[in-house]
């Protein structure tokens, strides 16, 4: 689903649409852009197993579709894509999720053969979105926080995002969805990364998700949310909350709840059954100005 405000509203928040067909905003000293692209084509996943020197990809991978915010005057921009999600699969390297019938399936891939699934097919992933640092942005020269020694700093804080607040009826200037990669699992579950942002005259909101049902087996959310309320005379702090989610069919069956996997298709439904496995929340302060950074 996508959402734009119109011209009054946009002009009464102080906003203004991204130039050039872009899709997304300019407000309050953030440039907030969604991109959607298709599926990667044969070509270009062959690039990505080669970079990420694996043989498995999810069956879909929009590579070129992102979301990105950009603080215009320290020059950071956090983003999400899906080839960082995708190291952050491989590096974790989760071990495989037992199914029925021996740990086999029929992949798309081999339609003749069974494989026996010995690495995370789930494409499970502990990303939580991506940080760098513009700092010749007249240049469009781009490098990461961590090579830059103004890298960012999450600290843990006992903050929470004040999700009542973000359920008031302030309007919506900009709302969008971006689907990073999406897996049917053989017809057995799904495997989803997505991450929607919406933006309001006082601040931002995103919601990074990914999403996994293994049909008879297990679910698990893994989800990331972050808030920026916009702030005139001071520096702005983003919020961070990461929190993981997961239950076996059996577990949730004992509880009373349905074991018919029908039951389990809405993922903001589901993640109040099941039990959390880790939370934890950040804040980042932004700095005014990092053209001093080097």
């Amino acid at each position: 689903m996508e959402f734009e405000a119109d011209e009054n509203e946009l002009k009464a928040a102080g906003a203004e649409v991204l130039p050039d067909g872009r899709r997304g905003l300019r407000i309050h000293g953030w440039e907030i852009e969604t991109r959607k692209r298709p599926i990667l084509n044969s070509l270009h996943l062959q690039q990505w197993e080669d970079k990420l020197q694996t043989s498995h990809l999810p069956e879909m991978v929009f590579g070129d579709s992102a979301l990105a915010l950009k603080h215009m005057n320290s020059s950071i921009k956090i983003h999400f894509n899906a080839f960082d999600a995708l190291t952050g699969w491989k590096q974790e390297a989760l071990p495989p999720v037992e199914v029925p019938a021996a740990a086999k399936w029929k992949f798309r891939s081999k339609p003749f053969q069974q494989v026996i699934l010995d690495y995370d097919y789930t494409f499970t992933t502990p990303y939580c979105g991506s940080e760098t640092v513009d700092v010749n942005a007249e240049l469009g020269s781009e490098v990461t926080s961590e090579g830059a020694n103004c890298s960012l700093h999450w600290e843990e804080c006992k903050q929470e995002i004040d999700l009542a607040s973000l359920a008031s009826k302030e309007p919506i200037l900009f709302y969008d969805e971006v689907i990073l990669y999406e897996d049917e699992l053989a017809d057995n579950g799904v495997s989803l990364l997505t991450v929607k942002v919406r933006v309001m005259p006082s601040s931002w909101f995103l919601l990074l998700r990914f999403w996994l049902r293994v049909d008879g087996v297990l679910m698990r959310l893994r989800d990331t949310r972050m808030h920026c309320v916009f702030a005139e005379d001071q520096s702005p702090i983003i919020l961070r909350e990461c929190c993981w989610r997961e239950s076996t069919y059996q577990s949730l069956s004992a509880n009373g709840y349905p074991y018919d996997s029908v039951a389990y298709n809405d993922p903001n439904i589901i993640s109040r059954m099941l039990p959390v496995i880790m939370r934890k929340t950040q804040k980042l302060k932004l700095p005014g100005n990092l053209s001093g950074c080097n």
